[in-house]
């Protein structure tokens, strides 16, 4: 074969991986497209028709003054999958487990939007934050590739952090809103699991954290429980709750308070005082 064909080969192989790649999700994103058509319709449609049995006015007055509503959390999971390929495929598969994501971040660093920040993904599920109870309608969601038992990737935590300072600087989100899906559904998740580095994100702004707490004085009627539910853990599983804030702010698992455990969460309780 000459040089001249070789390269002819080589290029129309380019393209026709290139073209692969193109199309790979050629079909779940139209349904993405019409899906987005369709909700614009509804946002369109005035009065919105809804069968509450409302006597509404006969003629509809449109304001002038609205925007989208805007994401105020940042929910950061992990996949609890093998691959950014599988995780993949899960969020575009219809009629199945309708699960989702606004973003997946790869091993390698390479970030996935998946759906509009402004729009609902299916990511928090059954969760609850002080007194937020739908996280879903309130958040963003941003899976890591990472089967539950790995050390996150430096090139996926660079990227994270990226993302996490356009988020915080376009929604202007507050930095203890910024948690993990185990923080909000404690009797049922535990991720980013315990290897995440919730320090060193807090230091960028995202998440709070304590400061030494050598000096720290707990009094002898701090109530725990009580602490845990004013930083934003739904306490109804104590046991849950507790494992939850230790996996975070100790990177430890067990489920019982202890004198070091008390000092970080009395320091944290002080900081919504």
């Amino acid at each position: 074969m000459n040089r001249t064909v070789l390269l002819s080969v080589i290029a129309i192989t380019i393209l026709i991986v290139a073209g692969c790649k193109q199309s790979k999700y050629a079909a779940t994103n139209k349904i993405y497209k019409e899906q987005a058509k369709a909700f614009a319709k509804v946002l369109e449609a005035y009065p919105l028709h809804d069968s509450a049995g409302l006597s509404y006015a006969s003629d509809w007055v449109g304001t002038t003054n609205f925007t989208m509503r805007r994401p105020n959390y940042v929910i950061i999971h992990h996949t609890a999958q093998n691959s950014c390929e599988q995780t993949l495929k899960t969020f575009t598969v219809k009629g199945q487990r309708e699960v989702s994501a606004h973003y997946v971040i790869c091993k390698d660093g390479t970030v996935h939007h998946m759906l509009n920040d402004l729009l609902r993904a299916h990511h928090a599920g059954v969760s609850k934050w002080g007194n937020a109870t739908d996280i879903n309608s309130a958040s963003v969601g941003i899976e890591l590739d990472n089967n539950g038992f790995e050390t996150f990737t430096e090139a996926q935590l660079n990227s994270l952090i990226l993302l996490l300072q356009r988020l915080k600087n376009a929604y202007n989100i507050p930095a203890a809103n910024f948690i993990g899906h185990g923080d909000i559904a404690p009797t049922r998740k535990n991720d980013p699991n315990w290897r995440f580095p919730w320090k060193q994100f807090s230091e960028k702004g995202f998440g709070l954290w304590w400061s030494d707490t050598t000096a720290v004085q707990v009094p002898a009627h701090f109530d725990y429980l009580s602490a845990l539910r004013i930083v934003g853990y739904d306490i109804r599983d104590t046991s849950a709750a507790i494992q939850s804030f230790k996996r975070h702010f100790l990177q430890d698992t067990t489920k019982r308070m202890t004198p070091a455990a008390d000092k970080i969460l009395f320091s944290l309780y002080k900081k919504y005082q």
